[in-house]
């Protein structure tokens, strides 16, 4: 277990916390990340996060705006002009791929999209000490579980994308240890981290019965 002086050794519980609940944690997403996966449900996936994450700023970077610690906030810092970099294939993705396959609900999905969006930048702004810091490791930790579906579509769309340059996993969980001052800091980054793995795996639920509506 990572930890430092006077910390709450929250680090491993993030990690814990998109491996248990996070978007891997949705029989879509594992679906999407087979050699067999349907090329409109990888579209329709792509658009989908691209919808959600691909406008600026991120997640990460709103939630390291407003952090006290000088370490943490730098740290927040390089991992979101790492995410632009992710942002910035994900949207080239999104053109090489094509549009959206045509799904019956359509207008819902994007209302329930936009939606989403909004819930994560208000979840980003949070002034709850250590709620957006919580939310902003889990969206890095569950990305880096969800990238090998971007790999894939890349793949199959003839454009291969550049390797990631986000923080590892093992990163991820010491720089949560050291956010983790107090036990109320604690409680609000495991929220924090909670409600963002919740949005990715109801998008996923959404992903999952837009495709089989289209299979009906």
């Amino acid at each position: 277990m990572i930890s430092s002086a006077g910390s709450t050794a929250l680090g491993p519980s993030i990690v814990d916390i998109v491996t248990d609940d996070g978007s891997l944690s949705a029989a879509h997403a594992r679906r999407m990340m087979q050699p067999g996966a349907s090329g409109r449900d990888l579209a329709d996936a792509v658009h989908a996060f691209c919808s959600l994450h691909g406008t600026a700023p991120s997640i990460v970077a709103l939630a390291g705006a407003a952090i006290a610690d000088a370490g943490v906030r730098m740290w927040l810092g390089d991992a979101a002009l790492a995410f632009d970099q992710e942002r910035e294939r994900l949207i080239a993705l999104t053109v090489a791929i094509g549009p959206i396959p045509s799904t019956p609900g359509q207008t819902e999905a994007t209302t329930t999209i936009i939606g989403q969006r909004h819930a994560l930048a208000t979840l980003a702004r949070s002034d709850r000490l250590g709620c957006a810091t919580g939310a902003a490791l889990a969206f890095l930790a569950d990305w880096q579980r969800i990238r090998p579906m971007f790999d894939a579509a890349a793949e199959r769309a003839g454009t291969p994308i550049a390797p990631s340059t986000l923080p590892r996993l093992a990163d991820i969980a010491r720089i949560a240890d050291r956010a983790a001052t107090t036990p109320a800091a604690e409680r609000a980054m495991r929220f924090g981290a909670q409600q963002l793995v919740a949005q990715h795996r109801g998008l996923w639920h959404l992903l999952d019965a837009r495709a089989s509506a289209r299979t009906d």
